[in-house]
């Protein structure tokens, strides 16, 4: 893999050490299931990573890129990196994807990093630039045009959730703290909550490209005017607002967030839930905004990671997995047993 410049890891290490920080609690080694046990023992051998530079809407991506090295054809994942953080943020979970069969293409949006072009906040450029990484995928690697997955955590989650109402080739979805209702996290009981906004637009500031349009809404939620315009630029960045066309592309979608995220409050999901008629699953564990998952990050063993990657063998690849036949709710208390239902009633 062809090194990147090294002051490009000053600032992901202290974007990665703040989402640490910001959360209450991590699950203790009790509570992560062994995710190799869980997954078959065997692993391919891979291409190793490489950087590519992916054509966007107008703009370039930057990307990583790692595969099975043997021939044929296998289901692809595509990884859109979270708000701050570029496409080094996945690379555990890429090569775990990849040895176990997966083309996985990890990029950082739009705005960010060394990708160009301003910050869309997952609006109509990001939905096309996660198309023409699809179709970049499928011409420059081995993946399977009907065998296309997404994932990502919060940022990339969202992301990845909105772009299977506009693509109809992405056919199962892993969202990691990521939010449906963005007008909701918000304003939520028609109040502004103030916290993850100021940090988000923070980092923006730091470590992306602002542009205007995010500058003046962010500008006009802090001094609270405009209200309706920027309810109305949340809401056409809401997964709730096109369930409809979630639904009739029919993908696969795992929702798992922590019960205590206090960026992107559980109860959108919950509504957002019930609404969908797909393959579907709901997960919360302890913790606050992309705690329970920050392990896997890591290439340590983690449940949400685990379930996953169960995920997408159950949908992508057509083996029967724990995750895919268990209740299709699942809520960790803090320091209790794991419990899990037929529904969220």
């Amino acid at each position: 893999m062809a090194p990147r410049p090294a002051r490009l890891f000053v600032p992901l290490l202290t974007a990665v050490l703040a989402t640490v920080l910001a959360g209450t609690a991590i699950p203790g080694p009790a509570a992560a299931a062994p995710a190799v046990a869980r997954r078959a023992a065997t692993t391919e051998a891979t291409t190793g990573f490489r950087f590519a530079d992916l054509p966007g809407d107008g703009v370039v991506l930057k990307a990583t890129v790692i595969a099975p090295a043997a021939p044929g054809r296998h289901p692809a994942v595509i990884l859109p990196a979270s708000w701050g953080l570029n496409d080094l943020e996945y690379l555990a979970p890429a090569r775990t994807l990849a040895a176990h069969g997966y083309v996985v293409v990890a990029y950082t949006p739009r705005g960010w990093w060394l990708s160009g072009g301003e910050i869309n906040t997952a609006g109509p450029l990001d939905m096309a630039d996660l198309s023409d990484v699809i179709d970049w995928t499928l011409a420059n690697t081995t993946a399977d045009p009907a065998r296309i997955g997404a994932a990502g955590v919060s940022y990339g989650a969202g992301i990845s959730l909105l772009g299977s109402a506009f693509d109809k080739r992405i056919r199962a979805v892993a969202m990691l703290s990521g939010w449906t209702d963005l007008p909701y996290s918000l304003y939520a009981d028609s109040t502004r909550h103030q916290q993850a906004p100021g940090l988000l637009q923070l980092a923006a500031e730091l470590l992306g490209h602002e542009g205007p349009e995010l500058k003046g809404k962010l500008d006009d939620f802090a001094a609270n005017r405009n209200v309706a315009e920027v309810l109305a630029w949340a809401r056409a960045r809401s997964a709730a607002s096109y369930v409809d066309a979630i639904n009739t592309n029919h993908p696969a979608v795992l929702m798992a967030n922590a019960w205590g995220d206090s960026f992107f409050p559980p109860n959108q999901l919950v509504d957002f839930y019930g609404r969908l008629t797909g393959p579907k699953r709901l997960e919360f564990r302890p913790g606050d905004h992309a705690i329970a998952e920050f392990t896997g990050l890591l290439g340590l063993d983690n449940d949400v990671w685990t379930d996953v990657y169960q995920w997408f063998d159950q949908y992508l690849t057509g083996v029967t997995t724990p995750v895919a036949t268990a209740p299709p709710v699942l809520i960790k208390p803090y320091n209790a047993p794991t419990e899990q239902y037929p529904d969220w009633a």
